[in-house]
């Protein structure tokens, strides 16, 4: 039985030490999610993000002690995952994710692009 090999997660920006800061048990459901991505699969804790069209970028929904914690990610592009925010969410109404938020994704999700094409040419 052969294994599939896992794809590298990379992180963008400051997604890796905003994950850092996350509480422990959250960091752990997180990394197996994120894990689970590598592998080539979904983790049942995701979910497309509305905005983004299909299920090209995801979002990983983890509760703990009444705060929201989300991490954002792509499979769009071949090869690799892409973290491209962790945040704890602060507002109380609606699932929505906040707009700020969105926008700094959509930029993150620009520079993950752009480093993608750079490492497909090396």
């Amino acid at each position: 039985m052969t294994q599939t090999p896992l794809k590298p997660c990379l992180f963008v920006a400051s997604s890796h030490r905003d994950l850092a800061e996350f509480p422990a048990c959250v960091r752990d459901e997180i990394g197996h999610a994120l894990y689970v991505a590598q592998r080539g699969d979904e983790p049942p804790t995701a979910k497309a993000l509305k905005g983004f069209s299909g299920r090209g970028v995801l979002e990983i929904v983890e509760d703990h002690d009444g705060n929201a914690y989300r991490a954002v990610y792509t499979v769009r592009l071949e090869g690799a995952i892409y973290v491209l925010h962790a945040f704890q969410k602060k507002s109380k109404k609606g699932s929505a994710t906040p707009v700020p938020d969105i926008e700094l994704i959509k930029k993150r999700l620009k520079r993950a692009e752009e480093h993608h094409r750079e490492r497909s040419r090396s």
